[in-house]
């Protein structure tokens, strides 16, 4: 099932006035970001980018074999999950049973559920879902003896048809969930495997991005060692013989680390066939800040890597207008904490463009985001620039999760900055 979806100006980016029509026609619209027919702040994802960096990571990882299964978390948006699937795609991966609903919603027929489910009334749900839909399918993550006995019970009490699928988690000592060493893991394995017919075990998953470090050889170290202990995982739980039917698939690679997921996991040695799960999510848009830093750390460590021709680039920008010069070497700008993430970093002005002056945005320096307010961002700026009030301002930002959901809408430009479609977000 699928929700049609209408923009109108209570989106933000919308201008004043817009009456309600569909998402799909928004092209008709003929509207242009730097001829200010959108309403500022705005935020834009460039065609060109999303293109090339989905190519990008489909070439990446085709010499491996992996599966793709992108973390949707990142971005919670109908049309860039049909772009992730159209671009091969194998699931799309989830943080909790509230965006699988949504995506469910859209269409979505096979996800990741990167998480535990502890709630019998999500699990009830998830189950009529399984049972209501053959195609359906969906993995699951557990890491206790009580989490396994929850989700027996569950299906034991309402079976869907099919036995879940889970994947043990591996976890490590201050990290979030999954088992914290290899004997709770395949104690969790074994639990599964005795809930047969309600449970079944696919595979071995983990998340290594909490791993990171300032110093990059103690970085991989780390990461190296984590990643190993998924493999471990994965062979003592095939020794034992304890993976329902289907491939093995070990699953990991956020959007820091798939290089090394990739390398890792592949020394896997199992008897049966089995299958790497990549889920990165921020390769998508990418970003002008940590994720920038760790795909230069990628293109050092990975040769695969640096022979895909062009690294990502970043697709996500907010767009502004300068509202006051008050001060010679101060400016503020009407973006603000409600528009963009600013967890691992403020935004970065980056171009300036001024109707009437440029026919395109030209590069800005010398020019920095000093804080931002709830709706407004203080910049420093030289004594003489020549900012003024109208002028327009293109930000790069970092860590794109957390601005994708301060936005219901976002314009999809080409490179001239003429909005050809448009996305909309769940959150």
């Amino acid at each position: 099932m699928s929700d049609a979806f209408s923009v109108d100006d209570r989106l933000k980016g919308v201008p004043l006035g817009t009456e309600s029509f569909a998402i799909e026609r928004i092209g008709e619209k003929k509207w242009n970001v730097l001829r200010g027919d959108v309403r500022f702040p705005a935020a834009v994802l460039k065609d060109s980018a999303l293109r090339h960096n989905g190519a990008w990571m489909r070439r990446f990882l085709a010499a491996s074999g992996a599966l793709f299964a992108p973390h949707g978390k990142t971005t919670l948006s109908p049309e860039l999950f049909r772009r992730q699937l159209e671009d091969g795609a194998w699931a799309i991966t989830f943080a909790n049973l509230g965006q699988v609903r949504a995506a469910r919603r859209h269409g979505v027929a096979r996800v990741v559920l990167a998480n535990e489910v502890v709630d019998p009334a999500e699990v009830r749900w998830a189950l009529r879902e399984l049972a209501t839909d053959p195609n359906f399918e969906m993995l699951w993550l557990v890491d206790s003896l009580d989490c396994v006995e929850l989700l027996a019970a569950q299906a034991a009490a309402q079976p869907p048809g099919r036995p879940l699928e889970l994947l043990v988690e591996r976890g490590f000592a201050g990290g979030r969930a999954g088992c914290r060493d290899g004997a709770a893991a395949l104690g969790v394995a074994r639990a599964v495997y005795a809930a047969a017919p309600q449970l079944a075990l696919r595979g071995v998953s983990g998340f290594e991005g909490l791993l990171s470090a300032d110093d990059p050889a103690a970085e991989q170290t780390r990461v190296v060692a984590f990643l190993d202990s998924i493999v471990e995982c994965a062979e003592a739980c095939d020794r034992e013989d304890l993976f329902g039917p289907g491939p093995i698939l070990l699953s990991a690679g956020g959007s820091a680390f798939y290089d090394l997921a990739v390398a890792r996991l592949s020394r896997r040695q199992l008897q049966r066939e089995s299958k790497l799960v990549i889920r990165s999510g921020c390769y998508l848009t990418q970003d002008g800040g940590p994720y920038e830093r760790a795909f230069a750390r990628i293109l050092a460590r990975a040769p695969g890597a640096r022979e895909q021709g062009e690294g990502l680039r970043p697709a996500l920008e907010l767009w502004a207008q300068v509202l006051s010069r008050p001060e010679p070497t101060r400016a503020v700008a009407n973006l603000g904490k409600r528009d963009a993430s600013f967890d691992a970093g403020l935004p970065r002005p980056f171009a300036f463009f001024r109707v009437g002056l440029h026919q395109a945005p030209v590069p800005l320096t010398g020019v920095a985001t000093a804080s931002l307010n709830d709706q407004h961002a203080l910049l420093d700026v030289p004594a003489d620039s020549p900012l003024r009030p109208g002028d327009q301002l293109g930000f790069g930002i970092s860590h794109p999760c957390l601005t994708f959901d301060r936005w219901g809408l976002l314009f999809v430009v080409d490179d001239a900055y003429d909005v050809v479609s448009a996305v909309h977000t769940l959150f």
